[in-house]
């Protein structure tokens, strides 16, 4: 008699009926769920009984125990021909179903024509997102006749909150929405923004009245709370269906390919490729098409093009529904998180035992974490006491709050020792902030023809996308082959590339502030204080490259550092958190803003962030953020040292492993 595991209802559901043989599928279930979350036998049960195959079940038995190991419900179906089993189930994707939830038919669901769907959703999420971001600033000085430093505060944390938003997407989708309805309530929620925004640009009662005076004129009447109050909801409504969004998309859109399978592995590779491009190609569209219309044909006009762009790019979505592959909620690793910290904390006063075995382990061999002896206290979460377990109907079984594994303690401090490379890359986002606030409004007040062309100052943010695609370009097809014949390795480390991101956006301060120092030269030049001074624009374009170049080599180092360094069923967790860096980068901005603003200004003068940018010192604020950028880069050369990486399994254990499996 052959035993063959599986790990999902459908692969039971899967294998045929054949006669002669009395093999059987021994399907292992731990105490909270196949796949870790709360589900009980009777659901199993349920989902095998309806799917009308209850002739391939002769017998259901579920026993319990607890020690070491965990509660296991075995399904038994006789006549069943490994051999064909196998040959049966090609067809379906591992881990997968489809709208209906039965196993998902690899030849009618899943691929490029379903991820396409998808990635038309992240195309327009970037449009509206960046085309907002980028010419936010003029919108609120021109016609808010807001004063620049509380502009460029609402520009940030708008885009932060967007960014810290994720988390709350993550979290929805993880423990209750799923990935698909997530995007799809979400989405909708954008396109109320968008259309809200549309509004609120459009009526005239929710602006004040037009000011016709010169750039330096501070008589302009202000908003009021209600006009700016209809501003902030229409915003946020778009940061709340950002954050969504961003948690959901990119997620989704490799469920759909297979990583068991070999060749959908490799088109997976190419979904994350044209995942990045479609995102710089929204952005592309945003800061050049899109400003382009709010400029010259009506800030209305281009959010209700985002309104309409967004609705299409959902019925489009919906369209795939049942081409979609679906994939269980595994639970928020943010709960495993606190339910590890809350066991250590309740046995903070017990003595780790000096033999690990004593501590508390379900997980299988081939699945466990190497020990470390960094953060020893945590361990405390693995010591077994007679209170750690509750009685159920099937047995006991520990308390997740009370008792936990020790891998699940491993992959904990996995994402403890993140943190120190997390915090020391938050400084970048700041800098990068500047790019979309101060930095077009500097664009604003400098001569931005091109012939008889007029650039909208918004746009001038198409050399930082321009510098991210020639950078990537750049270091794929040549600093990577180089690197490789000279070192033997396939490109930087991810802690190389993220240190080379902070290095440029360090010298991309120091070059915008001495491009502010010759801007603000020429304006104590200039005769009665004209909107436009005679400099030209271009002379911006430094301070764009070196940060959007460095914007490439720490987007894609942080991404690869904090998916390859965590725990596998951390993943999504991990993605958020590395989001978080841009969040909480704009937020710091935002307070910095305020702080330097209330520190420097006086009765006879506003500061260095003045109302009127001709007036304040705008380059010692970019000083400040240089040596700031400094300091931050000396900490983060300490905790990358600091830091010890994630150890791959030896090749021995590798080549265990997949015996193993080829045996099942």
């Amino acid at each position: 008699m052959n035993v063959v595991e599986s790990n999902m209802v459908g692969h039971i559901l899967a294998t045929p009926i054949c006669s002669g043989s009395g093999d059987r599928i021994v399907w292992p279930f731990t105490a909270y769920g196949s796949t870790n979350s709360r589900n009980d036998l009777s659901s199993l049960w349920k989902s095998i009984w309806n799917a009308k195959v209850q002739s391939k079940i002769k017998v259901f038995l579920s026993g319990s125990f607890v020690s070491i190991l965990a509660l296991k419900a075995l399904v038994f179906v006789d006549n069943l021909k490994p051999q064909e089993m196998e040959g049966k189930m090609s067809w379906t994707a591992s881990d997968a179903v489809d709208y209906k939830g039965f196993p998902a038919d690899r030849s009618k669901t899943g691929g490029w024509v379903p991820a396409a769907l998808i990635l038309g959703i992240e195309i327009v999420e970037r449009l509206s997102t960046m085309g907002i971001a980028v010419n936010l600033v003029t919108y609120l000085i021109g016609t808010m006749h807001l004063p620049s430093s509380t502009s460029a505060n609402i520009v940030t944390d708008f885009m932060g909150t967007s960014f810290l938003l994720c988390l709350l997407g993550g979290f929805l989708a993880d423990s209750f929405l799923g990935r698909y309805k997530t995007i799809g309530i979400f989405a909708a929620v954008q396109t109320l923004g968008t259309a809200t925004l549309a509004v609120s640009t459009k009526l005239p009662q929710l602006r004040p009245p037009p000011c016709h005076a010169t750039y330096s004129s501070n008589n302009c009447k202000q908003a009021n709370g209600f006009q700016m109050g209809i501003l902030y909801i229409a915003l946020y409504l778009i940061a709340l269906g950002t954050g969504g969004l961003k948690s959901s998309i990119s997620g989704f859109g490799t469920d759909q390919f297979d990583d068991k399978d070999e060749k959908e592995k490799s088109q997976m590779a190419y979904f994350f490729n044209r995942f990045f491009f479609f995102i710089s190609f929204g952005t592309l569209m945003a800061v050049t098409v899109l400003v382009y219309i709010q400029d010259e044909v009506g800030r209305s006009w281009a959010y209700g093009i985002c309104s309409v762009s967004m609705i299409i790019a959902i019925l489009v979505f919906l369209f795939g529904t049942k081409r979609y592959r679906y994939k269980k909620s595994m639970g928020s690793p943010i709960v495993q998180i606190f339910q590890v910290i809350v066991a250590s904390i309740r046995k903070r006063k017990m003595d780790l035992p000096y033999n690990l075995g004593s501590l508390y382990e379900d997980t299988p061999e081939a699945s466990r974490i190497e020990h470390t002896e960094q953060f020893r206290f945590l361990e405390k979460a693995a010591i077994v006491t007679e209170d750690d377990f509750e009685k159920n109907v099937y047995g006991s079984a520990p308390n997740p709050w009370k008792l936990c594994s020790l891998t699940r303690v491993e992959e904990v401090k996995m994402m403890v020792r993140l943190l120190p490379v997390w915090a020391t890359t938050i400084i970048f986002w700041t800098t990068y902030a500047q790019m979309i606030t101060f930095s077009v409004e500097q664009a604003s007040t400098m001569e931005r023809s091109f012939g008889s062309f007029q650039i909208p100052a918004g746009s001038l943010t198409v050399f930082f996308v321009a510098a991210i695609l020639i950078t990537l370009a750049i270091y794929d097809r040549l600093i990577m082959p180089l690197w490789k014949k000279w070192k033997g390795k396939p490109g930087f480390t991810n802690l190389q590339r993220i240190a080379i991101g902070l290095v440029l956006s360090t010298f991309g301060m120091a070059a915008a502030a001495l491009c502010e120092r010759e801007r603000l030269s020429v304006a104590k030049r200039a005769i009665g204080n004209p909107a436009t001074l005679p400099i030209s624009v271009f002379l911006l374009i430094p301070q764009f490259f070196l940060v959007g170049s460095g914007e490439a080599f720490i987007y894609t180092g942080q991404l690869d550092f904090f998916i390859t360094q965590s725990p596998k069923g951390m993943k999504t967790m991990s993605t958020g958190l590395f989001l978080t860096t841009l969040s909480l980068g704009f937020f710091v901005s935002s307070f910095l803003v305020s702080v330097v603003k209330e520190v420097t200004g006086t009765r006879d003068s506003q500061g260095w962030l003045a109302d009127n940018i001709n007036s304040g010192r705008l380059d010692l604020f970019y000083w400040l953020l240089t040596i700031l950028s400094l300091i931050n880069f000396a900490a983060f050369m300490v905790c990358a040292i600091w830091y010890k990486p994630k150890k791959p399994k030896s090749g021995v254990e590798l080549g265990a492993i997949g015996d193993g499996e080829e045996k099942c």
